[in-house]
């Protein structure tokens, strides 16, 4: 049997971002925000950690004690070495992400940290709803432009599978203006972002389609001052390493007292 396709090409991958300008990576700085605010949460001192990073210049000066790791798909991570692992925006790449989570629990001692940012599901939207639309117009069919991206949902049930305790899913929405849809364009070049989907369209696309792209996005997502809004969504993954000292949720049926006589209230049986 031939192996499934990958989602993504991970060649292409690494020459986008080869090219990437470290001044255009603000997404990894909002990532690194996110991070110190959560671990300013937690009341437990973490000394041993490691970092899954494309872009280790961005992340080293913040955490100079911490081991540095490719996100390639085996990830140079020893079983049980550290008490906080940080996926830093680059599991919304991976072809398997249950299998980074995996790895990464592995990589913990027990009772420590999972802490994982990527671009969620409402990452460029708007792109997404444009260049769609205007290829559709235009050539009669539509490519894969901008890549699948996880929902919170979903996201929290990875955790769950990857058997992280305690597991915790949100988002961060941030939004960028641009001037034009080729600002925004050139931007995500610069992030290394751009599309490296395996079945992406490998011949150059004619300016009709990005021209009517630019129409459309002007129409549905200009500002009041005629830019272009982008959306750009942070999820945010937390969980823990099991161990005997966590918090565990009572059994079905276990519970001592009726929640209606603590409300004060009277018990509604539902209907069938």
């Amino acid at each position: 049997m031939n192996a499934t396709p990958e989602l993504f090409d991970r060649d292409a991958l690494r020459l986008h971002r080869a090219r990437a300008r470290q001044d255009a990576l603000f997404l990894h700085l909002a990532a690194q925000e996110e991070v110190q605010d959560r671990l300013s949460m937690v009341n437990k001192s973490l000394t041993k950690p490691a970092i899954i990073t494309p872009f280790p210049e961005i992340w080293r000066p913040v955490f100079p004690d911490a081991r540095i790791v490719d996100d390639s798909d085996v990830l140079a991570l020893e079983p049980g070495s550290f008490d906080l692992v940080i996926h830093a925006m680059a599991l919304h790449w991976a072809n398997d992400p249950v299998g980074q989570l995996i790895q990464s629990r592995r990589a913990l001692q027990p009772d420590g940290l999972f802490l994982g940012v990527l671009l969620g599901g409402g990452t460029l939207n708007e792109l997404r709803s444009a260049l769609g639309q205007a290829e559709t117009e235009v050539t009669g069919g539509l490519s894969p432009r901008v890549a699948p991206m996880s929902e919170i949902r979903d996201l929290g049930a990875l955790l769950q599978r990857a058997g992280l305790a305690l597991p915790v899913a949100d988002t961060v929405p941030l939004t960028a203006e641009y001037r034009d849809l080729r600002h925004l364009l050139r931007d995500l070049r610069d992030m290394g972002e751009t599309n490296a989907m395996t079945k992406r369209l490998r011949r150059p696309t004619g300016k009709a389609v990005f021209n009517r792209a630019e129409e459309l996005y002007r129409t549905h997502f200009a500002t009041d001052s005629g830019r272009l809004r982008a959306t750009f969504e942070l999820a945010c993954l937390t969980g823990w390493a099991p161990d005997e000292s966590q918090q565990k949720p009572l059994r079905p049926g276990s519970a001592q007292a009726r929640l209606a006589d603590a409300l004060k209230t009277s018990e509604v049986p539902l209907k069938d």
